[in-house]
């Protein structure tokens, strides 16, 4: 395996990595474009993320980073720099829904008296003595009504309601087909950790995090299908297995006292697309 592939110093590793940044960010900037967000939103946003992560990320142990080492490693000006690092930055605000709802739907698919014989999420009461959906809000939060959360899914589709009033999840994670900010949420989130998993696996020395994917060409239409109805039932199988079993050394790690700083993400996606119709980059460059 080459250098270039491998990611390694050097003019030809660099003009390698140019490349898959252009390839990766090509996606996002289509979304910039789509919701009107121009090129000079994402330069300011890049220029103060360079010097954040200048700043804290690469940093030399022992020494409080300077406006001029900061100034040389990004290639911004010391004194745009020195401006930068004085300014404020907002707290990333998450809506309450999303941290909420993630950590109710987690529950539901996941411990064992909400689960019924075949391991499926129960359908639920809205209240009563008993398991219902009260109850599950009353597990994770008594700050908001459950009425509010009820209302808020059945508006985002998380769940429905059928003819008997029981109450039906309708995904298998929170991830709701409309509620446009908890879908940025996990937009966000998940692609960080899938980008800092394979930025580990090239820049570190230690085991390397898993991060594979299958790729073929030359399918027709209906074998696409057939392999995209294989990849959601069984990456939602995995993904259910490793919620309960997460939720259940969550659980011990609590019990036992132990230091509990750490957290995962485990992710299984499928992308398709027609090569005679889709944007290529020019190989020209």
């Amino acid at each position: 395996m080459s250098n270039e592939v491998l990611g390694q110093s050097g003019e030809s590793g660099s003009i390698t990595l140019a490349r898959a940044v252009r390839e990766m960010l090509r996606p996002l900037v289509r979304i910039l474009l789509e919701k009107q967000l121009g090129f000079q939103l994402l330069s300011g946003l890049l220029k103060g993320l360079y010097v954040e992560v200048a700043e804290h990320d690469v940093r030399i142990p022992g020494r409080r980073p300077t406006d001029s080492r900061i100034s040389l490693l990004t290639g911004i000006h010391r004194r745009e720099v020195k401006r930068l690092r004085s300014e404020l930055r907002d707290e990333e605000r998450i809506p309450s829904v999303v941290t909420l709802g993630a950590l109710l739907v987690s529950r539901w698919i996941g411990e064992a008296e909400y689960l019924d014989a075949e391991g499926q999420p129960r359908a639920l009461p809205r209240r009563g003595s008993g398991v219902s959906f009260e109850s599950l809000v009353a597990s994770v939060s008594t700050d908001l009504p459950p009425r509010s959360v009820l209302d808020e899914w059945l508006r985002l589709g998380i769940v429905s309601e059928d003819e008997n009033g029981m109450l039906r999840l309708s995904v298998d994670s929170f991830v709701p087909e409309k509620g446009y900010d908890e879908k940025i949420h996990f937009f966000g989130r998940n692609l960080r950790d899938h980008i800092s998993a394979g930025t580990h696996n090239i820049l570190e020395d230690g085991p390397p995090f898993f991060d594979r994917s299958v790729y073929y060409d030359e399918l027709s239409q209906a074998s696409v299908d057939e392999l995209e109805r294989m990849a959601r039932e069984e990456g939602a199988e995995l993904i259910r297995r490793v919620n309960r079993r997460a939720l259940e050394l969550q659980g011990e790690d609590a019990a036992a006292a132990q230091e509990a700083s750490h957290r995962m993400t485990l992710g299984a996606y499928f992308f398709t697309a027609d090569e005679r119709t889709e944007n290529r980059d020019d190989d020209s460059d």
